[in-house]
């Protein structure tokens, strides 16, 4: 037997991720590091690019097959996030960035703005407090004096 590593092949005695190149039935593609699980499955793992066929593109961080760390998420309306994923949602500190230009920074909690942030308003105009959801009561606005 040969301890040479053969191109392509993956080795279950190896800890170092994989670069690969991969694309889904569904279209979507994945550019990036990849490594074996305990039962063998290859899973996207380290720092990587998914190209959803639908247009959705997330580069960042990745582990046991689910975004995770940080990241930024694209969607083809205009939509942009820029923070921390656990288990494929926003979860910790981020920036959303709304179509219409408006942006969010500040806490996500499973996807949804929740706690200490600060909206920005088309016009320019910043709200600060506490977001829970859709909900964000005693909001603040900042005045430039």
């Amino acid at each position: 037997m040969s301890d040479k590593k053969e191109s392509g092949s993956f080795n279950t005695f190896e800890e170092e991720p994989k670069k690969v190149s991969f694309i889904f039935p569904n279209g979507d593609r994945y550019e990036g590091e990849c490594s074996k699980s305990a039962s063998g499955v290859m899973m996207r793992s380290g720092a990587g690019k998914h190209t959803s066929a639908n247009g959705i593109i997330y580069t960042g961080e990745w582990h046991e097959d689910k975004m995770h760390g940080r990241g930024t998420l694209q969607h083809p309306s205009g939509g942009l996030y820029e923070g921390e994923f656990k288990d494929n949602m926003y979860h910790g500190t981020g920036t959303y960035t709304f179509p219409d230009g408006s942006i969010y920074k500040g806490q996500f909690h499973k996807n949804r703005l929740e706690g200490e942030g600060a909206f920005t308003n088309t016009q320019g105009l910043v709200w600060m407090g506490e977001f829970h959801g859709k909900a964000a009561l005693g909001l603040k606005m900042q005045h430039n004096i």
